[in-house]
Parts: C-alpha cells; sequence; structure tokens
C-alpha cells in the first residue's frame, strides 16, 4: 500500500471509489452481467480457469467482471481465492480417450477412425471485423438465423475415435510412457515450492498454470530454430469428460460431473540414442475449455524441456527448465514488475547522492578522492 502518499488511508478509499466507477462504466448503459460475460467471452473464462486452476465458469467469469476484462488480474484473484478452500480429495486421472468430441483435428493424418470434426474453431475464418456484430436485438437475431447453417452434425462416440498417438503406438513408432513403477504420486505445485530438478509431473503443471503470452513466446523460439525440434500435431482433442471420485468412507467410484478440456499431443522426431532407436517423442499439452493455442504451446515447450532426458544439446532457453519454469508465472512476474509502482524513495536518495560523487569526481582535473576538510582543518 502507498503508506506514504499524502491523505493515507481516506485517499486509498476514495482509490477505490474510483476504481469501481470506472469498472462500472456509463450508468445509462445496461450493466454486464457475469452470466452474460460466462456465456459470451468463453475463451477469456477459458484461460481464466486454467491458469487460475480453479474449474468454476461462474467464479472466473466474476473475477473477469471485477477486473474490468484484465486477465492477469483476473487470474490472480481466482488464485487468491483458491486458497482459501479446503480439500477434500483427490480425483481420479481423467480418460481423455473417452472424450465426448466437440473438435478432433489431426495434421498427421488425413483419414482418421472417427474422422476429423472441425467444430467450434476461428481457423477457417477470414480475419474481417464483423460489423454485423454492433447489431443488437430482434435485428441481430433475424441476421443469425439467416445466415445459420443449418443443424450440426452428431460427433462420433468416443469409442469410434481412438487417440493418433495410440495408433503410432501399435507400430512401435513413438515412445512408450508407461506408469513409472509403483505409481507414485504426482507433485503439488500447489502445495509443495517449486524445487529443481523437477520431474515431469511438476513441470506439466507449471506449464498448465503459466502465462498465456510467455508460454507461446518460448513455443514459438524452438520453431524458429532454438532448439531441435520438428513437431507435428498429433491430435487436438476439445470436449467433455467425466470426472470421478473414490470417496474413502464408499470405497468404490462415483461420478461427479462432466468438465470441458482441450487436449493436444505434439509428435516430434528423434534420431535416437545409444539405448533408443529412431523414433517420434511425444509432447503433451492440456487445460480447461477451449484453450488450443495454450495446450499447443504447453505440448511444444514440455517437449523441448525433454531434451536432456532424452539426451539432446541444451542449446535453447525453452530447453532449460529452471528458465522457463522461474519466470512462466503471470502472477510472479507481473508482482514483480509490478511492485517497482510502490515507494522505493530511500533506495533511489540512496543512489541519486552515489551517482552525484561519481559525477564530481569525474568532473575534477585529478580525478582523485574528494579531500576531507574536516579532517584537513583538525591536522
Amino acid at each position: 500500500m502507498y503508506v506514504a502518499v499524502k491523505g493515507g488511508e481516506a485517499a486509498i478509499l476514495q482509490s477505490y471509489r474510483l476504481l469501481a466507477e470506472q469498472r462500472r462504466g456509463d450508468p445509462a448503459l445496461a450493466e454486464l452481467h457475469v452470466e452474460q460475460i460466462s456465456a459470451q467471452l468463453r475463451l477469456a473464462v477459458d484461460r481464466v480457469m486454467t491458469e487460475g486452476s480453479v474449474y468454476d465458469p461462474q467464479l472466473a467469469a466474476l473475477a473477469i467482471k471485477q477486473s474490468a476484462g484484465d486477465l492477469v488480474e483476473a487470474i490472480f484473484l481466482l488464485r487468491a481465492y483458491r486458497a482459501t478452500l479446503p480439500r477434500l480429495g483427490y480425483t481420479q486421472a481423467i480418460d481423455t480417450g473417452r472424450m465426448a468430441l466437440s473438435r478432433r483435428i489431426s495434421a498427421t493424418f488425413k483419414d482418421l477412425p472417427g474422422g476429423q470434426l472441425l467444430g467450434p474453431t476461428y481457423d477457417y475464418t477470414q480475419r474481417l471485423l464483423d460489423f454485423g456484430l454492433l447489431a443488437t436485438g430482434a435485428a441481430a437475431e433475424a441476421d443469425a438465423s439467416a445466415t445459420s447453417p443449418g443443424p450440426v452434425a452428431v460427433p462420433a462416440p468416443p469409442e469410434a475415435a481412438p487417440r493418433v498417438i495410440d495408433l503410432l503406438n501399435h507400430e512401435g513408432l513413438v515412445e512408450d510412457q508407461a506408469v513409472p513403477e509403483g505409481d507414485p504420486e504426482p507433485f503439488d505445485l500447489t502445495r509443495q515450492p517449486l524445487r529443481f530438478p523437477a520431474d515431469r509431473s511438476a513441470r506439466l503443471q507449471n506449464l498448465s498454470r503459466a502465462d498465456e503470452g510467455f508460454l507461446l513466446a518460448m513455443a514459438y523460439s524452438t520453431q524458429r530454430g532454438y532448439a531441435e525440434s520438428h513437431p507435428f500435431v498429433g491430435e487436438i482433442r476439445f470436449g467433455t469428460v467425466e470426472l470421478c471420485l473414490v470417496p474413502e468412507e464408499l470405497g468404490f467410484e462415483i461420478s461427479l460431473g462432466d468438465i470441458a478440456v482441450t487436449e493436444c499431443q505434439m509428435v516430434n522426431q528423434f534420431k535416437g540414442s545409444h539405448s533408443e532407436p529412431p523414433q517420434f517423442t511425444r509432447g503433451y499439452g492440456l487445460a480447461f475449455g477451449h484453450s488450443e493455442r495454450k495446450a499447443m504451446a504447453m505440448s511444444l515447450v514440455d517437449r523441448a524441456l525433454r531434451a536432456q532426458e532424452l539426451g539432446e544439446e541444451v542449446t535453447a532457453p525453452a530447453q532449460m527448465p529452471e528458465f522457463v519454469m522461474s519466470h512462466s508465472d503471470s502472477l510472479e512476474s507481473s508482482g514483480f514488475v509490478q511492485h517497482l509502482k510502490l515507494p522505493h524513495y530511500v533506495d533511489f536518495q540512496s543512489e541519486l547522492e552515489l551517482v552525484r560523487k561519481m559525477r564530481a569526481a569525474m568532473a575534477r582535473p585529478d580525478k582523485g578522492p574528494e579531500p576531507d576538510t574536516e579532517r584537513d582543518a583538525h591536522a
């Protein structure tokens, strides 16, 4: 808090009032409701849920409204709320192979069991402003009805759409990632401090919560040659999966409901090593909701971070776990940058005085130390 600001607590309370007024905007306009944000700004809601580590569209929409659309601030609000919640148990691992698909594409195989399912995507849209969206009310609904493509096809059942990575695995062309012996508990980044070296469970948790912009930049760097990466999108899946829990008092599995997730399996070329034959390796990404860009970037960086494990030379930032994981969190990076707004009067005054002394020393012809007049007087 700006304790040194003139006016003290009263000024801070007035700042709150001004912030609330700015968030509300023109009172002549209808207020934006949480339900509208959840339904119509779903991609922003999905990002806040993913990086905030809470699957709750209503709370994510509330955070977006409270932060006036600042997604990093909304993520901060959601994480802060999450920290107050008790942990009641751990769900079973979700089975994305049984996902009720809304979208499923592969860049590696044209013909797939179950087919390609385009679903909702901006991939094939022209990036032109749609001024028709400025219309509201009955006129907009009439225009939407006139341009509607008709009924949407029913997606294939999950049994008819096996994962691409499994098809490659049947031929032994992709690395086998079996469950480690003893099936150890995964690292919990929300309850344990980050330590290096970090195992893959810690890396994946870090990447799933990482700032999308940072992760996208790291992924982009791998494609520009700053890592030994030759990626192909094995498969992107978006849909709903069942979430199950085994309560201790019951001893059997119960369904909690369905959640929407996006999964990306990235396939990378691997020339092999002394112990492994040439094969494809994997990069993995998973995010809440419809978050393809995040899941793809996550899978690219996950694969890059496995360089040392696969015996590849580490030459690029995206291959360095400590660099990536220490700078990926939007809350930590935002806080560290924004703390510069806080008063640093004492620090700056000391540096100001030091610079003045250094400039004064440079201005003297002999460039020697300044004479101590008080000492000379006593002498």
